[in-house]
């Protein structure tokens, strides 16, 4: 009888480690197969995000810069400065045809022609435009062919924000579809959440370089508005800012360092530079600050102020010839024996394209005038 119990003890003690062994077995298998659970969502969403990915992050740095439309609009511009550069105009022609021709191989693709409805009449007038550059007679005037130039600018620009607004929804479309699936990896795991956050984190961080990027992209195109010595606006700035302000009654001034060339002789070309910012500087203050001043080249200025009538811009430019009397800058070798002095012509006229062309005609010939009759002095004339 004692033998059973001993029996049964051994059985017992034998048993146990059996269903040790049992559920040592059953818990990992369930923590392997826990295991290849998040595997498999994980290469599942591997396999969903990683193409997302590729396509989102390898936009980097290609918002405008790298757009077809952005660099055609970009050479359209370049043509327009080329016409309106002080150049010997078959100089200025054959510029702006090549700068033409390249916009015009950028624009001309399916996708442009298939979904905007600006690109064909652009196309055509780039066409037309550059039939009449290339003839001999020059069938058409530079300014013209500036303006003409602005409808296919135009249309680039709507297209380059067009694609920009496409980008800026397939963003937010991706955005939203990863943060669903991230909630489901949440669920499912700390690890798919710490996943997910880690993708967010790099999400922002490209975001944020993208950001910079678009922000040195604008900081760029703003620097190529403006004159590099001076800090003022240049002449591709001019036109804009004029057009900008269409049927505004508007004042141009045209300003003219005499004798600037022998000055430049005399003291060095440091100094001249030095003397072109000290220039751009007192033209800014004599005219109140209410002006914008922009440096066309060389020894030449324009200002644009908010001009009623001529009485108002005539007060502006003997602003301007007393302000610089009374800084008395030295002109070693100005024929007359005087300090720097400046040949000024004006003109009031209603802004806009043909408005701004007459208008500059005008206010040339008026600082012609002054030149013809001595220099140092100032006119303003009605013809604008």
């Amino acid at each position: 009888m004692t033998s059973e119990p001993k029996t049964a003890d051994q059985s017992l003690m034998q048993t146990r480690p059996l269903t040790r062994r049992y559920r040592y077995v059953t818990w990992l298998s369930l923590s392997l197969m826990s295991f290849l659970g998040l595997m498999i969502l994980i290469v599942y969403e591997a396999r969903w995000v990683y193409p997302e990915i590729q396509a989102y992050f390898s936009q980097t740095g290609n918002l405008t810069g790298q757009q077809l439309a952005t660099r055609s609009r970009m050479y359209l511009q370049n043509a327009q400065s080329e016409l309106l550069a002080e150049q010997p105009e078959e100089d200025a022609v054959d510029a702006a045809i090549m700068n033409i021709e390249l916009a015009y191989g950028l624009f001309n693709v399916h996708v442009y022609r298939q979904q905007y409805e600006c690109t064909e009449p652009s196309l055509v007038e780039l066409d037309r435009l550059l039939v009449q550059l290339q003839l001999e007679a020059r069938e058409i005037e530079r300014l013209t062919a500036v303006g003409e130039l602005f409808t296919p600018i135009e249309c680039l620009t709507h297209i380059e924000m067009v694609q920009l607004d496409r980008r800026g929804e397939a963003i937010n479309a991706f955005s939203e579809s990863t943060r669903q699936h991230n909630q489901v990896l949440t669920y499912a795991s700390l690890l798919i959440f710490a996943l997910g956050l880690v993708f967010w984190w790099l999400h922002e961080r490209q975001l944020r370089r993208t950001d910079r990027a678009t922000q040195e992209t604008f900081a760029w195109m703003q620097r190529a508005m403006s004159d590099p010595l001076t800090g003022v606006g240049n002449r591709s700035a001019l036109y804009q800012d004029v057009l900008a302000k269409q049927d505004q009654s508007l004042g141009l001034i045209l300003v003219d360092i005499d004798f600037f060339k022998q000055y430049n002789d005399a003291v060095g070309h440091p100094q001249g530079d030095r003397l072109l910012r000290q220039l751009a500087t007192l033209i800014g203050q004599s005219l109140n600050n209410e002006a914008q001043l922009y440096r066309l080249g060389g020894d030449e200025f324009a200002a644009v102020t908010p001009c009623s009538n001529t009485a108002t811009l005539g007060k502006y430019c003997h602003q301007l010839i007393h302000a610089l009397s009374e800084a008395n800058f030295p002109h070693p070798a100005h024929p007359d024996k005087k300090s720097v002095t400046l040949s000024v012509g004006g003109t009031c006229f209603t802004a806009g394209e043909k408005g701004f062309a007459v208008a500059y005609e005008a206010a040339d010939k008026a600082l012609y005038q002054v030149k013809t009759a001595g220099r140092d002095g100032w006119q303003v004339t009605e013809d604008a």
